[in-house]
Protein backbone atom coordinates (compact mmCIF):
# COMPACT_ATOMS: atom_id res chain seq x y z
CA UNK A 1 0.00 0.00 0.00
CA UNK A 2 0.93 3.49 0.56
CA UNK A 3 3.20 5.06 2.51
CA UNK A 4 3.12 8.55 3.99
CA UNK A 5 6.29 9.94 4.96
CA UNK A 6 6.21 12.63 7.83
CA UNK A 7 9.21 14.71 7.04
CA UNK A 8 8.51 18.38 7.48
CA UNK A 9 11.08 20.10 6.59
CA UNK A 10 10.85 17.56 3.09
CA UNK A 11 14.29 17.31 3.76
CA UNK A 12 15.56 14.13 4.74
CA UNK A 13 16.41 12.94 1.38
CA UNK A 14 19.04 15.14 1.62
CA UNK A 15 20.71 15.22 5.52
CA UNK A 16 24.48 14.16 5.36
CA UNK A 17 24.02 14.33 9.17
CA UNK A 18 22.30 13.27 12.04
CA UNK A 19 18.73 14.65 11.57
CA UNK A 20 18.11 14.84 15.43
CA UNK A 21 21.29 17.38 15.85
CA UNK A 22 20.18 19.65 13.13
CA UNK A 23 16.61 19.79 14.50
CA UNK A 24 18.49 20.43 18.16
CA UNK A 25 20.27 23.16 16.45
CA UNK A 26 17.15 25.05 14.89
CA UNK A 27 15.22 24.49 17.96
CA UNK A 28 18.34 25.48 20.37
CA UNK A 29 17.53 29.24 18.88
CA UNK A 30 14.33 29.85 21.08
CA UNK A 31 16.55 29.70 23.62
CA UNK A 32 18.26 33.41 22.58
CA UNK A 33 15.95 36.44 23.16
CA UNK A 34 17.75 38.38 20.97
CA UNK A 35 17.10 37.27 17.47
CA UNK A 36 13.98 37.35 15.03
CA UNK A 37 13.09 33.84 14.18
CA UNK A 38 11.11 32.78 10.84
CA UNK A 39 7.63 32.10 10.63
CA UNK A 40 6.81 28.41 9.35
CA UNK A 41 3.95 27.96 7.27
CA UNK A 42 2.58 24.82 5.95
CA UNK A 43 0.60 24.39 2.52
CA UNK A 44 -1.23 21.28 1.37
CA UNK A 45 -0.99 21.86 -2.44
CA UNK A 46 -2.61 17.76 -2.75
CA UNK A 47 -5.97 18.29 -0.73
CA UNK A 48 -8.71 16.56 -2.86
CA UNK A 49 -12.30 16.76 -2.60
CA UNK A 50 -14.79 14.05 -4.76
CA UNK A 51 -11.41 13.02 -6.33
CA UNK A 52 -10.12 16.01 -7.54
CA UNK A 53 -7.86 18.82 -6.69
CA UNK A 54 -9.51 21.35 -4.88
CA UNK A 55 -6.56 24.32 -5.45
CA UNK A 56 -5.54 24.27 -9.35
CA UNK A 57 -1.74 24.29 -7.81
CA UNK A 58 1.43 24.90 -10.53
CA UNK A 59 1.76 28.93 -11.19
CA UNK A 60 -1.37 29.56 -8.79
CA UNK A 61 0.49 28.49 -5.84
CA UNK A 62 2.21 32.17 -6.30
CA UNK A 63 -1.28 33.43 -4.57
CA UNK A 64 -0.75 31.57 -1.15
CA UNK A 65 2.83 33.04 -1.20
CA UNK A 66 1.77 36.51 -1.53
CA UNK A 67 -0.47 35.52 1.53
CA UNK A 68 2.51 34.35 3.17
CA UNK A 69 4.35 37.56 2.01
CA UNK A 70 1.94 39.58 3.31
CA UNK A 71 1.64 37.53 6.62
CA UNK A 72 5.02 38.05 6.92
CA UNK A 73 5.12 41.93 6.36
CA UNK A 74 1.91 42.48 8.91
CA UNK A 75 -1.12 41.72 7.11
CA UNK A 76 -3.93 40.87 9.45
CA UNK A 77 -4.88 39.12 6.77
CA UNK A 78 -4.96 35.54 8.75
CA UNK A 79 -7.75 34.09 11.14
CA UNK A 80 -6.97 32.58 14.80
CA UNK A 81 -7.80 28.30 15.15
CA UNK A 82 -6.75 25.64 17.12
CA UNK A 83 -3.77 24.77 14.71
CA UNK A 84 -2.61 28.46 13.89
CA UNK A 85 -3.82 31.01 11.32
CA UNK A 86 -5.68 29.87 8.65
CA UNK A 87 -6.65 32.83 5.79
CA UNK A 88 -9.10 34.91 6.11
CA UNK A 89 -12.09 34.98 4.06
CA UNK A 90 -11.13 36.60 0.41
CA UNK A 91 -7.47 37.50 1.96
CA UNK A 92 -6.54 34.77 -0.85
CA UNK A 93 -6.41 36.22 -4.25
CA UNK A 94 -8.58 33.64 -6.23
CA UNK A 95 -9.47 35.98 -9.31
CA UNK A 96 -9.73 34.50 -12.81
CA UNK A 97 -9.79 30.71 -10.98
CA UNK A 98 -12.87 29.80 -11.13
CA UNK A 99 -14.37 28.58 -8.16
CA UNK A 100 -12.31 27.57 -5.51
CA UNK A 101 -13.98 26.13 -2.19
CA UNK A 102 -11.75 27.79 0.35
CA UNK A 103 -13.90 26.39 2.91
CA UNK A 104 -13.20 22.83 2.05
CA UNK A 105 -9.53 24.19 1.50
CA UNK A 106 -9.36 25.62 4.73
CA UNK A 107 -11.35 23.10 6.77
CA UNK A 108 -9.99 21.51 9.65
CA UNK A 109 -10.98 18.16 10.22
CA UNK A 110 -10.47 17.07 13.94
CA UNK A 111 -10.79 13.01 13.49
CA UNK A 112 -7.90 13.67 10.60
CA UNK A 113 -5.97 15.93 12.29
CA UNK A 114 -5.85 13.01 15.50
CA UNK A 115 -5.37 10.39 12.89
CA UNK A 116 -2.25 12.05 11.38
CA UNK A 117 -1.07 12.79 15.15
CA UNK A 118 -0.95 9.22 16.20
CA UNK A 119 0.42 8.38 12.73
CA UNK A 120 3.73 10.65 13.20
CA UNK A 121 4.40 8.82 16.99
CA UNK A 122 4.20 5.45 15.37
Amino acid sequence: GKVIMHDPFAMRPFFGYNFGEYLNHWLSFGKQDDLKLPQIFHVNWFRKEGGKFIWPGFGENSRVLEWIFDRVDGSDNGEVTPIGLLPKEGSINTEGLGRIDMDALSSVNKEEWLAECDAIQK
